[in-house]
């Protein structure tokens, strides 16, 4: 099997399939490194390792816990024993915790001390409405955008989860989103990070992980085109290579959308995108800042503390994304300022990593224009976070992408079926590499 991409689908993918030795897979990957948008980098102006981004995981991420389970990566996560999500108001100097209870049942909406100040129990009920919405309803269309708990909760999350603003944003993607979250109880909701950076958690143990198991690695393998015949690809043309396509080869295409549209005749993606801005300070933190804190009212989303480093994000960052680093920073630095109690002023060394096609836009319009994993030619498949997946373009979507393209590849091939179903949502309720002590700690 040959895997393209070696972002977080189509490691997922090659993960799923090569798994202890026991189906042949080859990873191309046009760059000289692996993990796409989710990796871990030297910055040489800041003298530190960074994350090109923040990614943040819950517990009730099933198919990114399977995929980390596999590749022996669980011990790198690190995150509180409970779900709680801290926010400041920039505005109004206003802390809170936002706490919901453990299990499905959310009484933690009828404690004040638990949902956000000044929001009565009765508003949540409102977003049980967005799943059934209609299919072009946004999510400012089915929601009180007037009120202090659109501007304190369902805004930020919106922004975050489908890095698109409520005035575009499907209101049934983002209540897909919730239904898995907040919906699913505070067990699902408790927040993980790296312990260690990206590459850490996500990439370099799968790397290690596929090579154990037998499977070839090309880096610097740009795939140019790919050629067909009356029943499937025949072959993969790379800028040094053929690979010919014989009739038990296949290939899961884990590439961005525009060049999956490229190399296959006929397919439609999303086109329009969404982007992101993230900036990296180098600062020790104060004693007690949380992991993440949720930032209302200011420039600056949400603040990560790592080591060394705090790092911001903004999603949907469109007003942004064309500001020269050096006015960016500052304005960015006085929101984490404000949130952590560290001086304004000056401001820490900074890196601004600016992506302006992170995502796609997940408004209505682009959602239909969301491939399946299942393409017109037999042996080629899709991964990737536009795929359908039912989610945005997340690290979830992502891997439940690749892992999806892994079992449908495996559904058609009795043998690989046998050999690849274990880790692959669908095929087992179990986290591959997590024995039940392990699992019940996690979920």
């Amino acid at each position: 099997m040959h895997v393209i991409g070696a972002g977080l689908a189509g490691l997922a993918a090659a993960a799923a399939l090569a798994g202890e030795r026991r189906r042949p897979v080859t990873l191309h990957e046009a760059a000289p490194h692996a993990g796409g948008r989710c990796r871990s980098f030297l910055d040489g102006e800041l003298g530190c390792r960074i994350d090109n981004g923040n990614h943040l995981l819950l517990a009730g991420n099933r198919a990114a816990l399977s995929y980390l389970g596999r590749i022996g990566a669980l011990d790198t996560l690190t995150g509180p024993q409970e779900a709680v999500f801290p926010f400041f108001d920039v505005a109004s100097g206003e802390c809170w915790t936002l706490r919901p209870n453990r299990g499905p049942v959310p009484w933690w909406i009828l404690a004040g001390s638990r949902r956000v100040p000044g929001s009565a129990a009765r508003e949540y009920l409102a977003a049980l409405t967005l799943r059934h919405a209609d299919p072009g309803a946004t999510v400012a269309e089915r929601l009180n955008r007037e009120g202090l708990l659109f501007r304190r909760l369902w805004e930020p999350l919106c922004v975050a989860a489908l890095n698109t603003a409520p005035a575009v944003a499907s209101a049934r993607l983002f209540g897909h989103i919730l239904a898995e979250t907040l919906g699913s109880g505070g067990a699902a909701c408790r927040p993980l990070v790296p312990r260690d950076g990206l590459s850490e958690t996500f990439v370099d143990p799968a790397v290690a992980m596929l090579r154990a198991s037998g499977a070839e690695i090309r880096f610097g393998a740009r795939l140019k085109s790919v050629e067909f015949g009356e029943r499937g690809a025949t072959g993969l043309v790379f800028e040094d290579a053929r690979v010919p396509l014989g009739p038990e080869d296949g290939a899961i295409l884990a590439v961005p959308p525009a060049i999956a549209a490229r190399l296959l005749p006929g397919l439609t993606v999303p086109d329009a995108y969404s982007p992101i801005v993230n900036a990296h300070f180098r600062c020790a933190a104060p004693a007690g800042l949380p992991l993440l804190i949720g930032l209302i009212g200011g420039t600056a989303e949400w603040v990560f503390r790592k080591d060394g480093i705090v790092s911001v994000t903004v999603s949907a960052a469109d007003r942004l994304v064309d500001m020269p680093a050096e006015k960016l920073a500052p304005v960015l630095w006085r929101d984490v300022a404000a949130a952590s109690g560290l001086p304004d002023d000056p401001v820490p060394p900074a890196r601004i990593v600016k992506e302006k096609r992170a995502t796609f836009l997940a408004s209505p319009a682009q959602l239909s224009r969301r491939p399946s994993a299942i393409t017109p030619w037999r042996n080629v498949l899709l991964a990737g976070d536009y795929v359908d997946t039912g989610l945005p373009a997340t690290v979830e979507g992502a891997i439940r992408s690749g892992l999806a393209a892994a079992r449908h590849w495996a559904d058609r091939n009795p043998i690989a079926a046998r050999r690849a179903g274990n880790g692959v949502p669908g095929q087992t309720g179990r986290l591959v590499g997590m024995d039940r002590k392990q699992q019940r700690a996690l979920l």
